[in-house]
């Protein structure tokens, strides 16, 4: 089975315009997640897809391969099918260009539902996470999921689900943004048209709900910090250098 990490990268941010190209500690943060995608040795080979030329010559000056968009794409999965429509590969991980700590046990886990005893009957995989804080729970920026007993998503919501109608406590999660798609299911994703409730939320992943795939999510306590506000870099500099002693 040949595996591939694809990392997506826009220069548009409405919360932070050109973080990709934003200084980490002396590399883009793009380059810098694409050196941790590297070292974590999980893949046969790791490109960025972008339609910007100023990370393409950032990512190709760190040594890296590049991808370019050709289409304006709506979303990450829409760039990643365009992008390996062409690659020999089953599975493709996709790890977000603003993640520039993301490391090997998590992706590792990850991966390995496409080697379980239900893999068969995955198309798709991704991230959960506990969600710990109160005020997160309410907060539209953050995705809520909900799963079967066997672990695979019935839906995503901006809003708190499930809802605590009678006042019963319940244990929330948040959907992370890390995804391994197996081939097909991510060329039929881009093929199909939006419908209502993936345009409502704004959550791309409803759209493989809506089409009949099965998502199994997979939990991890820390998967990494991303990059989506100037703080949020300074945060991520700190982290660094901390790491680096």
């Amino acid at each position: 089975m040949k595996i591939i990490a694809m990392i997506p990268a826009r220069y548009d941010s409405s919360r932070f315009p050109g973080k990709m190209l934003a200084n980490l500690c002396g590399k883009p943060v793009i380059a810098r997640t694409y050196d941790s995608v590297m070292a974590t040795g999980l893949f046969d080979d790791v490109y960025v897809a972008t339609d910007h030329d100023g990370i393409a010559e950032a990512v190709v000056k760190n040594g890296g391969k590049v991808i370019r968009s050709i289409k304006h794409h709506e979303t990450g999965s829409d760039r990643i099918a365009e992008a390996v429509k062409d690659i020999d590969c089953d599975i493709i991980v996709n790890v977000q260009g603003d993640e520039p700590f993301v490391t090997r046990e998590p992706l590792e886990k990850l991966i390995s539902v496409f080697f379980g005893n239900d893999a068969d009957k995955i198309d798709l995989a991704s991230m959960v996470q506990e969600i710990k804080n109160p005020a997160f729970i309410t907060d539209p920026n953050y995705v809520k999921v909900v799963m079967d007993k066997n672990n695979f998503a019935l839906y995503f919501s901006r809003s708190p689900i499930p809802y605590p109608r009678e006042g019963y406590s319940a244990k929330y999660y948040e959907h992370v943004g890390v995804y391994a798609f197996r081939k097909q299911s991510l060329l039929d994703f881009a093929a199909e048209e939006m419908l209502q409730n993936e345009a409502i939320e704004k959550v791309e992943c409803i759209r493989y709900l809506e089409y009949g795939k099965h998502i199994k999510m997979v939990e991890a306590p820390f998967v990494s910090m991303e990059v989506d506000t100037p703080i949020d870099l300074k945060n991520a500099c700190q982290l660094f250098r901390s790491l680096q002693k």
